[in-house]
């Protein structure tokens, strides 16, 4: 069986041609941009839309301009005040300029996660534990700052870091309950003292106003009295003041005439 060498040409052109078109052509989405390579030089950045290139000169790399959301593992972290803890966080960026992010670092996404982890590691650890705790959003800026310092030349965006977890040692969880406890009662006692001073204050100015006039005292020794008989009791011992007595005597004795 022979092929006819008139049909050879034309189906070699044809097949040349669909390689070629296939090879030269590069469609981006909307968030997508290609990084142009010519002979191995930087030529442009392309996109979005249809791209032509010229196979076996040119290259595209294509790279994807929405934000990622990056995971950081879990590191050990040792604290100001020497408190062991295991943080993990997420580092939420995006490429800004595909030309650095293609040029300036290889894997610009592992390269990011492993600065990240060096980030948390650092920044936390000038920070004591009651920081990690309760100043989270403080933290965040500070890790987002000092990474995005550090990605700009790469291209890339770190535009929020979350620290998602901070895990504590059983012994922690309890000497952190144990300062819990310790400072609630704390301030038990010092709201006690602060009702004592305030009711202090308020006795002395009562016993101001009674010592002016006694007749005052014995109404409310009366009233105490009449509160103690309500309870049924058998057996009241009531002391009553002698200077009171005298200081009522004085005063209810008709005055002596004179001769």
């Amino acid at each position: 069986m022979f092929i006819d060498s008139s049909w050879t040409l034309p189906i070699v052109i044809v097949v040349a041609l669909i390689w070629l078109s296939a090879a030269s052509i590069r469609i981006f989405r909307e968030y997508e941009r290609g990084v142009v390579f010519t002979l191995g030089r930087f030529w442009k950045v392309k996109g979005p839309g249809l791209v032509i290139i010229i196979p076996a000169i040119q290259k595209s790399i294509r790279v994807d301009l929405r934000t990622v959301v990056l995971e950081v593992p879990t590191q050990d972290v040792i604290s100001r005040d020497n408190v062991s803890v295991k943080v993990s966080a997420v580092v939420y960026l995006r490429v800004i300029d595909p030309e650095k992010a293609i040029i300036q670092v290889v894997d610009y996404l592992n390269a990011t996660s492993q600065l990240a982890q060096t980030m948390l590691r650092s920044v936390l650890g000038k920070h004591q534990l009651d920081d990690m705790l309760a100043e989270r959003e403080k933290l965040n800026t500070d890790i987002q700052q000092a990474l995005d310092a550090q990605t700009d030349s790469w291209g890339i965006k770190v535009s929020n870091v979350e620290i998602k977890q901070v895990d504590l040692t059983e012994s922690m969880i309890r000497a952190i309950a144990r300062q819990a406890e310790a400072e609630r009662e704390r301030r038990a006692k010092v709201i006690h003292a602060e009702g004592e001073l305030q009711a202090s204050e308020k006795l002395f100015q009562a016993a101001k106003v009674l010592a002016q006039e006694p007749q005052a005292i014995l109404l409310r020794y009366l009233e105490t009295l009449t509160v103690i008989g309500a309870d049924k009791n058998t057996t009241v011992v009531f002391p009553l003041p002698m200077d009171l007595i005298a200081s009522l005597a004085e005063k209810t004795r008709p005055p002596t005439s004179s001769a």
